[in-house]
């Protein structure tokens, strides 16, 4: 079984370029005008998952909260350390996790729609 996870954006460049910049993932696929939507697939060559943005001319009609996030696992607690180093580099703030859990074993930041993104500490 593989998974993807869609989701509507009003931001399709702005989020391909957060999750391929900051979290090191590849433009697995990508198209344009399909009945309306263009759209881009992004992942880990060879994983069983990856994301797909897609953005039409209608406005997403969705709102984010605090509990929902993209939790990432890094191999090594170097990886972890490069990630929050590109994060901050790239101006992007950590923000306070709502969940305990997370606000002790993770960093928590905002992608472009306002989605939480979580990196695990190792």
């Amino acid at each position: 079984m593989k998974l993807r996870v869609a989701r509507h954006t009003a931001n399709l460049q702005l989020l391909t370029d957060f999750y391929t910049r900051l979290l090191s993932m590849q433009v697995l696929g990508s198209f344009t005008g399909h009945d309306g939507y263009d759209g881009v697939f992004l992942g880990l060559p060879g994983a069983d998952w990856h994301l797909e943005f897609t953005a039409t001319d209608e406005a997403p009609v969705h709102q984010s909260d605090e509990d929902d996030l993209l939790v990432f696992y890094p191999d090594t607690a170097e990886d972890y350390r490069r990630l929050a180093e590109r994060f901050k580099d790239e101006g992007v703030a950590e923000v306070t996790a709502k969940n305990p859990y997370w606000k002790v074993n993770g960093s928590t930041y905002t992608d472009p729609d306002g989605y939480r993104v979580v990196v695990v500490k190792k």
